[in-house]
């Protein structure tokens, strides 16, 4: 392939910013870490919450099943961060 001196610097420049992203992308793959959900909701609880969160919105949803989550398991000791 035949290229004018001026389409060959383009074409070193977009092979550049081309590795830089790759660069990029494998950073962001290697620091990556799998999602995994704290607990799993079945169907049915899944679509309570997503009425919620149409009904109420998703932040006052959020507080009051948080708030829940506190009480139900607040029987539980309290860890002792120094052992």
């Amino acid at each position: 392939m035949k290229l004018k001196p001026n389409e060959k610097d383009a074409l070193s420049a977009a092979i550049d910013q081309m590795n830089e992203s790759l660069d990029q992308f494998i950073e962001f793959y290697n620091e990556s870490e799998e999602d995994k959900a704290i607990i799993e909701f079945d169907d049915e609880v899944i679509q309570l919450i997503l009425a919620g969160k149409e009904r109420f919105g998703e932040e006052a949803l959020t507080k009051k099943i948080n708030s829940l989550i506190k009480e139900v398991l607040s029987f539980l000791p309290q860890v002792d961060d120094e052992t």
